[in-house]
């Protein structure tokens, strides 16, 4: 039996394991139930007890070598072939290195910040949490004023009445004009500058709402600034945001921060006046309400409006992105689809 173990010692140590077959061969031939190891052990048993402790350490060292081989194997084969889906080949061609793709939301309002930098406007900022009296209160929404109601507003924090005294309600600013009101508060006039950012209302998600988007709110706060100002300031815009054959029209309108009050419309780019979802079939879309500064704003902001007056103009830029680039359907900008975002102009 000595002579066998040495001769199936051999044959396992020379055995070539080159394919999923050979490696399955091996296993049948050495270490199977009806393998050649397996075998020596069935013998073993009919030996004397002392051939059986002379051989019983042989065979075992013979098993595990026959068993470190199959297993040695196998990993080697599996790791080939996890090697050979990922060999690249090199007679394709280069793939070209690209630039990042800026988002359609920030493309419109670098162009909408420099359209008006070149008329003179300034950018600000402010907090997109915000309180009660910058917010609503200082801009001429009295407490339970029903325009409060024109805006479905996310509160983050209402005190109880138990709480008492004053309304410090904390929530999502519902606009931009907040930034108004700071600068108001701390600048003197003449104040001159367009506030961009992202704004938040409770609002049904479709393809014409969301429940945050984003805005650009201006303020132009001088002496003897007029309706014809604010007028020319936003014909000027829609001229160079979406061409000189642009038509537009103003419409009086009611928000309680201005009088007089006025909504803007375009013609709408994207169905050229035959009628879509965008401008509900009428051919105008609006693209911003504006008017002249309310005397009480101004007076909440510590200005004079015997001395000064303004105007003040928002608009929305998810709004002024579906015209510019004939998109139907708001939702697109937040789904991160890049199938869409790569469209838009890549970065230089």
């Amino acid at each position: 039996m000595e002579e066998r173990v040495k001769e199936i010692e051999r044959e396992v140590t020379g055995f070539l394991v080159k394919t999923k077959v050979d490696l399955e061969n091996f296993r049948m031939k050495f270490i199977s139930k009806k393998g050649e190891v397996s075998s020596l052990f069935d013998d073993l048993k009919s030996a004397s007890v002392e051939e059986k402790k002379k051989l019983g350490k042989v065979l075992n060292d013979l098993k595990q070598l026959a068993e470190g081989k199959f297993k040695l194997m196998q990993e080697t084969l599996e790791s080939n072939s996890a090697d050979s889906t990922e060999q690249i080949d090199l007679s394709l061609p280069v793939i070209p290195n690209k630039t990042g793709n800026l988002h359609p939301l920030n493309l419109t309002r670098y162009r909408i910040i420099e359209i008006f930098e070149r008329l003179g406007f300034n950018v600000s900022d402010g907090p997109e949490i915000e309180d009660d009296w910058h917010n609503f209160t200082a801009l001429n929404f009295a407490e339970n004023h029903p325009a409060r109601e024109m805006q479905d507003t996310f509160f983050v924090e209402k005190p109880t009445r138990a709480e008492g005294g004053g309304n410090p309600d904390v929530l999502l600013r519902t606009h931009t004009s907040n930034v108004q009101v700071r600068l108001m508060k701390n600048q003197k006039p003449p104040i001159r500058s367009i506030m961009p950012g992202r704004v938040y209302r409770n609002e049904a998600i479709s393809a014409r709402a969301h429940c945050f988007f984003h805005q650009v709110e201006g303020l132009y706060i001088d002496k003897n600034v007029g309706f014809a100002d604010l007028k020319q300031t936003l014909y000027h815009f829609a001229k160079e945001m979406f061409g000189q054959d642009t038509k537009i029209r103003l419409r009086p309108s009611f928000f309680p921060f201005t009088e007089p009050s006025a909504e803007i419309d375009i013609s709408c780019l994207i169905c050229h006046g035959k009628g879509c979802n965008v401008c509900k079939y009428s051919g105008w879309v609006e693209i911003a309400g504006s008017g002249m500064v309310h005397p009480n704003v101004l007076k909440n902001g510590g200005i004079d409006p015997e001395e000064f007056t303004g105007f003040a103009f928002g608009m929305g830029i998810e709004r002024i992105t579906m015209l510019r680039y004939s998109i139907n359907d708001l939702r697109l900008f937040s789904e991160n689809d890049i199938r869409f975002l790569k469209q838009f102009k890549a970065v230089v």
